[in-house]
Parts: structure tokens; sequence; C-alpha cells
């Protein structure tokens, strides 16, 4: 009689088992955000940069400490002085590093103390482009033998009209797709039921190299474009 009983209960629980699962089937198939078209789209476009940003900065090596860090901050202000002086704002400058640490010579027979080298770089944005090249001139100019840059790049700050262009071109390429794909399948598109945005841009990289030059001419410092790429991710319902 138990042995009945127990077999009666499990016959009960598997035909409750059979029932939520075709009901999970069912829901699934009549859930939208479980059917339909995923498609990815892409638009780009391309601007003319509004912003400069370089790392530059001064690098000392003197016999004792006191002294690279006395002339280190003495030729850094002179920098930051030049900085601002060709109409950088303070707020477009930040202290990117700033390092000490002994130098050795290993090229002989034994290590050789050569001195203590400091290290003080600036992360600096120049909006004016057109005077890029004579600002950076003037801060190089002022930080002598010891300045150094270690790079440029240009961005596009102000792209809110790239991105709603760039945003419009990607949503035409999506759809485009999917009603494509739909007819494909003899069926109608939908209404799109999920859209997932990334955004991204490809920065212009430019090396910067310290080269002697007339008195009346600036280093030529050339933006050439940036592209700002948006990137969505759709799915459509179908009918």
């Amino acid at each position: 009689m138990k042995r009945l009983i127990a077999l009666a209960a499990a016959g009960m629980l598997l035909l409750a088992a059979c029932g939520e699962g075709t009901g999970a089937a069912e829901a699934a198939a009549g859930d939208p955000a479980a059917t339909g078209i995923s498609v990815t789209g892409q638009g780009k476009v391309t601007g003319v940069p509004d912003t400069l940003t370089l790392d530059l900065g001064v690098a000392v090596l003197r016999d004792t400490v006191d002294a690279a860090t006395g002339d280190a901050a003495a030729l850094a202000d002179a920098v930051l002085a030049a900085l601002t002086a060709n109409g950088v704002a303070e707020d477009d400058v930040q202290t990117s590093n700033y390092s000490i640490w002994p130098e050795w010579d290993y090229s002989g027979d034994r290590q050789v103390l050569r001195g203590y080298r400091v290290t003080n770089t600036m992360s600096v944005k120049i909006r004016d482009l057109d005077r890029a090249g004579a600002v950076i001139d003037a801060a190089t100019a002022a930080g002598g033998d010891d300045v150094v840059v270690n790079g440029l790049s240009f961005s596009i700050e102000d792209n809110a009209e790239l991105l709603e262009l760039a945003r419009a071109n990607a949503w035409n390429d999506a759809e485009g797709k999917a009603q494509q794909l739909a007819r494909l399948a003899g069926t109608s598109l939908g209404a799109p039921v999920s859209i997932v945005e990334s955004i991204g841009s490809s920065p212009s990289p430019v090396s910067y190299q310290r080269e002697e030059a007339a008195a009346d001419m600036a280093t030529p410092i050339e933006p050439g474009l940036e592209e700002v790429t948006v990137t969505i991710e759709v799915r459509f319902g179908i009918g």
C-alpha cells in the first residue's frame, strides 16, 4: 500500500512538472523579448578636432636631491608660466607625473651614481589649435635642455552634433539590415523591443620632436580629422 501511494505521488509530481514546462515554453514563445530579429548597426562620421592634449614637463639630473628638486621646480614653474602666458587656462593643466630616483652608470666595472633624476610632467590641453605650435614652442623653450614632451593627441570635446549624425547613421544601418532579414524570412518587421548603444572614437596620435626653427616660424601642428563611431544593437519584433 505504501508503495502504491508513493508511485501515485510521483506520478502527480511528474504531471505537474510537465505542465509547468509547457507553460514556460508558451510564455517564452509569446515573449517579444525572447523572439525577433537582432542586428548591429554602425554609424561613422568625421570631424575636425577642437582640442590638443600633450604631456610635457622637465626631467632634471643633478648631483644631489636638493639640487634636482630645486631646479626641476623652477623649470616646471617657467613652463607653466609660458603656457598660461600663451592662453592656456589653469584648469587645462594637470600634473601627470612627479618622480625622484637615483640614476646609475653601469658601463664600467662597477656601478657609479650619476646623480638624481627628478621628473615633473603635466597633461596640458590646448584649445586654440591655430596657435598650438607657438604655445608648444614657448613652453619647450622655457624648459630648456631639460624639457620633455611625451606625445600629442587630438580629440573632439564638443561632439554633440557629430554623435547625433553618427547615431542616425547607425539606426539606418540597423533598420535596413533588419528589414532585409525580415523579407528573406517571409515575415514582417515589428517595433524595436531593445536598443543598446556604444560610442567610440579614433584619435589622431601625433609625435612631437623639438627642432630648431626660424625665429618667426612656429612648429607646424596639423589636427587632421577624427572619426566618431556609434554602434547600436537592436532587437526588433516580428509579425
